[in-house]
């Protein structure tokens, strides 16, 4: 794991992008905007081979906002305020901040790993699952990202997905990535 010494070396040196602050030796993620909700679908099963199935998941996203309450099992895609870069030689992991678990709210619940050459906004998934509406704001920290050095032989172009990192479109686009299906293989 890269200490805040190091992570300091690697933004002054170019190697990587942070205009946030550090909390001891890893990024704080704070909540911008926007923040995309989720809604009832109008069909009981989303197909993810689909894009448009997929899509009718979400609501219109929220751009202008100083606070937002999340109810009891409502998930809530959220922006991360400040942009990153990271370099070929360099990966996160994301990590909740555990005074927010302790009130019910889950932050980034799938896939911690953020890989090297993300250049982008980082989109977390917000689920509250405590039993009362859930106040956030915006700003607020909600994670940390702990950086590490990749060891051994590592691609020095790493190209950053093209679907990934765009501050305005936080949704899904797992169908559009991986068709699957018999017309798709």
């Amino acid at each position: 794991m890269l200490s805040a010494e190091s992570i300091n070396d690697l933004i002054d040196q170019g190697s990587m992008g942070w205009p946030g602050q550090l909390r001891g030796d890893g990024l704080l993620l704070r909540l911008g905007a926007p923040l995309q909700p989720l809604v009832a679908p109008g069909a009981e099963v989303i197909d993810l081979a689909e894009q448009s199935s997929i899509d009718d998941l979400y609501g219109e996203p929220v751009t202008e906002w100083n606070t937002h309450d999340v109810m009891p099992g409502e998930l809530l895609l959220g922006a991360v305020a400040e942009p990153l870069r990271l370099g070929a030689g360099v990966m996160g992991m994301i990590g909740g901040l555990s005074h927010l678990a302790r009130v019910g709210l889950a932050v980034h619940v799938t896939s911690p790993f953020v890989l090297p050459g993300w250049n982008g906004h980082l989109t977390l998934e917000l689920v509250n699952t405590g039993p009362a509406a859930l106040r956030l704001h915006h700003g607020m920290p909600l994670a940390r990202l702990l950086l590490f050095a990749l060891d051994g032989l590592h691609a020095e172009d790493v190209e950053p997905h093209s679907f990934y990192g765009r501050e305005a479109d936080l949704k899904s686009r797992y169908a559009d990535e991986f068709p699957v299906g018999p017309d798709r293989r």
